[in-house]
């Protein structure tokens, strides 16, 4: 088993679930992040999923400040591997080709 300790400084790709609705016109605070809505896991309600790179731990916790801003109860924030598109690293925007 590889275990890779991550550093402040390094970018990241997180998924971040909040319980209830995000309304679309929020979603240019969260630029970069793909936002998603769907019903939650026991079906009573809905939850929203953002996801996609963060450039360091600084911008993960504004992130977050931001969400507590708005006021959606946080679910869980998990740190996840990066999407690919054409070989590039979503997280860290280098290509691998």
């Amino acid at each position: 088993m590889n275990i890779h300790s991550v550093g402040h400084d390094e970018p990241g790709c997180y998924e971040i679930c909040l319980r209830g609705r995000l309304d679309d016109r929020w979603a240019v605070w969260f630029d970069g992040l793909t936002v998603t809505t769907g019903p939650d896991q026991t079906g009573d309600g809905v939850h929203t999923v953002l996801r996609g790179s963060v450039v360091d731990q600084a911008a993960l916790h504004g992130l977050l400040a931001r969400l507590r801003d708005i006021g959606l109860p946080l679910i869980s924030v998990t740190r996840v591997e990066p999407d690919t598109t054409d070989g590039q690293d979503l997280a860290t925007g280098r290509n691998d080709r």
